[in-house]
């Protein structure tokens, strides 16, 4: 596991684009994992401008995103869907038919999972995920319980999950209590993962993580086993474990 820990949340969406830009650089029709929320605004932000600025192309890029609200359909404003066209894919060259992001309005969500799981599958597995990290440890919206869920399933979002997700709602009851999120395998499948965090209010997560037991109560502690992960993280987020004092203990 590598970690890179830079100054600020803006630096830490540049240094995510840039690995991810040199996937699509290196392999022009490689499949890319995507995360919603507000840490990995900074890295599209930043894609778009090299997509604007220096020719990025994603013209045989497929994306898959983690997870979707159940109940949501992709034009409501708070629905993945809308978030992820709304600040990358309407931004960029990128083929409709090649964006995936499960179906909340799905009557079947069982079929909806399997049939997910078997597209990831048939275009060749990922060959990056982008990761964020909940404040409980969760990763997509796979949240701590007493096993991990391997396939992408529907899940029951904890109460600090709706509570950290209710600024983007009118108020905490409008949040949906139930989503659709990716299992374990196909993350851990990736060829190489890059997950990012930011602020202070993940410095426990990030901590368990790197330095926990690898336990479904904290589903990202499972990332200790993959063989190609990069943690970014400013400043704040390593609030207080030892790997920031001996990163900044020569200043």
């Amino acid at each position: 596991m590598k970690v890179i820990c830079v100054e600020n949340e803006a630096a830490v969406g540049k240094e995510a684009a840039r690995l991810i830009s040199a996937m699509i650089r290196l392999k022009p029709d490689c499949n890319l994992g995507l995360a919603t929320g507000t840490t990995p605004m900074t890295t599209y932000n930043e894609l778009v401008r090299m997509y604007k600025e220096e020719g990025l192309d994603f013209s045989k890029v497929s994306t898959f995103n983690l997870d979707e609200y159940i109940g949501l359909d992709a034009d409501h404003p708070q629905s993945y869907a809308y978030f992820m066209d709304e600040h990358l894919l309407s931004k960029v060259n990128i083929k409709k038919e090649n964006t995936h992001i499960p179906n909340g309005k799905t009557l079947r969500v069982d079929r909806t999972c399997s049939a997910y799981d078997k597209k990831i599958e048939d275009r060749g597995g990922l060959d990056l995920q982008l990761l964020g990290i909940g404040r409980n440890g969760h990763i997509g919206f796979n949240e701590p319980g007493d096993k991990f869920v391997a396939e992408t399933h529907q899940i029951n979002l904890t109460d600090d999950t709706i509570e950290a997700n209710s600024r983007f709602f009118e108020c905490e009851e409008d949040v949906p209590r139930t989503a659709i999120t990716t299992g374990m395998r196909s993350i851990m499948h990736a060829g190489r993962i890059v997950l990012i965090a930011t602020g202070e209010s993940k410095a426990d997560a990030v901590h368990a993580m790197l330095y926990g037991e690898i336990i479904p109560q904290v589903p990202a502690s499972l990332l200790q086993l993959h063989p190609e992960i990069t943690v970014i993280v400013d400043r704040a987020a390593l609030a207080g474990s030892s790997l920031a004092d001996s990163l900044f203990s020569a200043e």
